[in-house]
């Protein structure tokens, strides 16, 4: 059975529907809203809704929400996985874990073992019974497949509505390292990002606003072994768009190595270090506010990471943590 939602749309939510929506129901998430439109269950004044279309203040929108399904559809725990997260924070109301690469966030289908969320659901068996989605498992957000770091689950119902919003309303502070082939040509990159295949691209007109800075923290000069400089950047984020910041640095021509499906070129020495089906794209830290503080959580850099920077002859340790 399905809950039945009914909205009528104000001025300033006049525009794509997708969009409105998204503003309206921070806590059902993106994802879980294209799933609503491509089965059928958002509708405009009586008629079945795409996500593309366009709606005017006073319109009436009715939203089925399907609730999250039956335990056999949730992620099934994975021992193995659980072996491979190391916990980075506890607490009775959410866990943080670092991911390593590659690891997807969540399943893609219950019985799909060696996800991140499988692991979690080993370790904290409360989380798989959480998410608007059966296969979050808790889980509040997402990383890459190829990408490491903090990644952040809820145990309880409640912690998982406030920390689902918090993401969704862009009240996290994200930053991540990136070793990238070539220094970016700005410090910042702004550009829209629409979903195109199993890639973003740049689409000012329909993609969504996402905002990126970055900092070079220390770079290797050209040599006989690569072109361009390899550079340790800094990312910061407060939105969290699909693959932003890979196709942001992208953008800015400065893709990050082994990332393919962004231009990455192949350098030898250092490409054959980044482990197949990975690149070197790390959550560092994330800071979320939860009841009355701040979480500030951070995971070091995997081995991978540092294997490169060695290789290149850049030092680490004097890096300053984000602040």
């Amino acid at each position: 059975m399905s809950t039945r939602t009914t909205v009528v749309m104000t001025d300033a939510q006049a525009g794509r529907i997708d969009r409105a929506l998204a503003t309206a129901f921070p806590q059902v998430g993106r994802r879980r809203l294209a799933e609503l439109f491509a089965a059928g269950a958002v509708r405009i004044g009586g008629r079945v809704a795409r996500k593309g279309d366009r709606v005017v203040a006073g319109a009436v929108v009715e939203l089925a929400i399907v609730p999250a399904g039956r335990s056999a559809e949730r992620p099934q725990p994975d021992p193995q996985a659980a072996a491979r997260l190391t916990v980075i924070l506890e607490r009775p109301e959410l866990v943080a874990v670092s991911k390593p690469a590659p690891m997807p966030s969540q399943p893609l289908r219950a019985d799909e073992l060696g996800s991140a969320a499988s692991g979690i659901a080993a370790l904290y068996p409360e989380c798989a019974l959480l998410g608007d989605d059966p296969r979050d498992g808790g889980v509040v957000h997402r990383l890459d497949i190829g990408t490491t770091g903090v990644l952040v689950a809820a145990r309880t119902a409640a912690a998982y509505r406030q920390l689902r919003e918090a993401f969704s309303l862009g009240r996290v502070a994200k930053t991540y390292l990136a070793i990238t082939c070539g220094r970016p040509v700005a410090s910042s990159c702004g550009a829209s990002l629409a979903q195109r295949g199993r890639r973003v691209v740049v689409d000012e007109e329909e993609g969504l606003s996402a905002h990126t800075e970055f900092e070079v923290l220390a770079a290797a000069s050209p040599g006989p072994q690569f072109s361009a400089e390899l550079c340790l950047v800094r990312c910061t984020t407060q939105t969290g768009r699909m693959h932003q910041v890979r196709a942001h640095l992208a953008t800015l021509r400065a893709p990050i190595l082994g990332d393919v499906l962004y231009g990455a070129p192949t350098i030898p020495g250092f490409t054959e270090l980044v482990p197949e089906g990975t690149f070197l794209l790390h959550a560092e830290s994330v800071v979320v506010p939860f009841a009355a503080e701040r979480l500030t959580l951070r995971a070091p850099l995997p081995a991978s990471a540092l294997a490169v920077l060695a290789a290149a002859g850049i030092d680490p340790a004097g890096i300053a943590p984000a602040a």
